[in-house]
Order: structure tokens, then C-alpha cells, then sequence
């Protein structure tokens, strides 16, 4: 696909025809369905597969209008970061989600935490939701909205509670190095020590989900799980890591590091 895409890009360069440029997009939207397919899509009648392709596709389109070869970089690299930065924007743009349920979600890491403290296990879902004092079937809703948000949000904020971007948190001298390095290789660095206290089917799923790449729905069907299953489970690892990174930058802070 890489190839391919390149190599179409390249001619749309060097001939920049409406039928060039249309065959940019055909060829792109194999890239576009793959980012949208690790997505958790919110329940929200703008937010329909359609409706994300569509926005991906003009991610695509800034990327053909902006994109320099000369600077080194693949057109599939360039292109993957307006296509998610597309993506981030427009589901920002109908977000719902409620100032109170905002402090739900940011409450759940630090139940959890606490819980693995209190339980020297790693909670299940109906601990924590017990903890919390929800209904199960609204944890799992909080769980999925924590997915949608912080995995989309790796390389964005949007100030609200809870919302601190999880690469803001990461020291990164490196970030302008390109969205392959910084979301792949800076991330997988700092997960290190959270996957050890992970349980294995947890870490299987990190595995998929940011080293293979991997959909939701291909995850789910290795593990035999529903896709609303597998966001919900990486709501919680997402969560986990994002209470690991400030603990360790408050320690740092702490040391005046």
C-alpha cells in the first residue's frame, strides 16, 4: 500500500490532473479505513463510519496539498498524521460527552489505582465499578469514551479534566521527528513498566493494538471478543498508562528533575 500510494502521489506531482488527484484518493482510502477502524466511534448520530472516512478523506486531501518529497518524508507517514489530526478535530467538534461524565472518566484511573493497591490484583470491571458506585453497563460506557478520547488524544489536548494528552506527559525531545517515531517509539518506550503489571490478555491487546496494528474488530476476532469489548479494554490500559506517566512526572517534579 505504501508503495503504491507513493507512487500515485508522485504522479499526481508531476501531473497534478483531476483524474490524478481522484486516484489519490482511491488509493488512500485503504490508509483512511485503517485509521478509522482503530477507533472507537462514539455513539453519536455525526459519527457513523461514513461520516469519519469522509472526514479522513479530507485529512488525505491536506496532506496531498501540503506534502513536500523533497523533505524526505513518505507521503504515507505525512498523510497518516493530517488524516488523524482530521479525525481528532471533527470528533472534538460534536463531542457530547458531559462536564460531569469528563470527572467520571477521570476518577476511574484513580479508582482503579486505588483498588490494585487495596486488592494487590489487578480489579475487575465490577470492583471498579462497585468502587465508584455505577451501574456496570456504565463503567463499560466510560471505559469506551476513555478509548475514544485518549487514543485519539496520544499527540492532542483539550484542557478539560482528564484530557492532558498522554505524549504531552512523556519527555520528548523528538517530537517534530516525525508522528511514526513519536506516537510508535516514544509510546512503546514508556510502556515498558506497564506492561509487566498488566494480566496477559491485557498485554496481548497492547501488543495488537500499537505494535501490529491492528483493528478493533481484527483483535476482537483473534480473541474472540466483541469490538465494544476490546475498546473497553483499552480504555482501561489507556487509563492505566496515563496514571503511570503523572505518577512519574511528579516524582520527577518531586526530585526537581
Amino acid at each position: 500500500m505504501t508503495q503504491d500510494l507513493q507512487l500515485i502521489v508522485e504522479q499526481y506531482l508531476a501531473d497534478p490532473s483531476p483524474a490524478n488527484r481522484q486516484a489519490v484518493i482511491l488509493g488512500g482510502v485503504r490508509l483512511v479505513r485503517s485509521i478509522v477502524g482503530r477507533l472507537s466511534v462514539p455513539n453519536h448520530p455525526l459519527a457513523t463510519r461514513e461520516d469519519l472516512e469522509n472526514s479522513g478523506i479530507i485529512g488525505l486531501l491536506q496532506a496531498l496539498d501540503s506534502y513536500d518529497p523533497a523533505r524526505g518524508a513518505k507521503f504515507v507517514t505525512h498523510a497518516y498524521r493530517r488524516i488523524r489530526g482530521e479525525l481528532i478535530d471533527y470528533l472534538r467538534s460534536i463531542d457530547a460527552l458531559s462536564r460531569s461524565d469528563r470527572r467520571k472518566v477521570a476518577e476511574i484511573y484513580r479508582a482503579i489505582e486505588d483498588l490494585r493497591q487495596m486488592l494487590g490484583a489487578e480489579p475487575e470491571d465490577q470492583d471498579v465499578a462497585d468502587y465508584l458506585g455505577l451501574p456496570l453497563s456504565e463503567y463499560h460506557a466510560l471505559l469506551t469514551e476513555a478509548h475514544s478520547r485518549f487514543a485519539l488524544s496520544l499527540n492532542g489536548s483539550q484542557g478539560q479534566e482528564g484530557d492532558e494528552s498522554i505524549l504531552e506527559m512523556i519527555p520528548n525531545e523528538d517530537a517534530e521527528a516525525g508522528f511514526e517515531h513519536v506516537e510508535r517509539d516514544m509510546l512503546l518506550a514508556n510502556l515498558q513498566d506497564l506492561i509487566t503489571i498488566l494480566p496477559d490478555r491485557e498485554r496481548t491487546i497492547l501488543a495488537l493494538y500499537f505494535i501490529e496494528d491492528l483493528t478493533l474488530r481484527e483483535i476482537g476476532q483473534l480473541l474472540n471478543l466483541t469490538e465494544a469489548r476490546i475498546s473497553q479494554l483499552l480504555g482501561k490500559i489507556l487509563l492505566t498508562l496515563r496514571m503511570k506517566l503523572m505518577q512519574d512526572r511528579t516524582r520527577a517534579s518531586a526530585a526537581g528533575v
